[in-house]
């Protein structure tokens, strides 16, 4: 039996780590490499680094409800643990 048809749930660590390398491999990611992406409710975060020697650098953010991310700017995933375990 192919790996692609028998249930996740009834498959050994190794035989769901072989079944995503052949996902990856025939899905759509074996010719496109890059995921876009849509996300909501988000927080944009960055540092603002002033010219002046004598200023501190400034923390800022502002929310975004909704935004495409084009595939070719990702360059990590992570999937949050604080949500995942609720």
């Amino acid at each position: 039996m192919s790996l692609l048809n028998k249930p996740k749930s009834e498959m050994t660590p190794e035989e769901l780590q072989k079944r995503e390398e052949e996902e990856f491999n025939t899905g759509p990611l074996s010719f496109h490499r890059h995921c876009n992406m849509v996300l909501e409710n988000m927080k944009e975060m960055w540092t603002e680094v002033p010219k002046s020697k004598k200023s501190k650098p400034v923390n800022k953010d502002h929310y975004i409800s909704k935004i495409f991310l084009c595939g070719d700017s990702v360059i990590a995933v992570l999937q949050n643990l604080l949500i995942a375990g609720q």
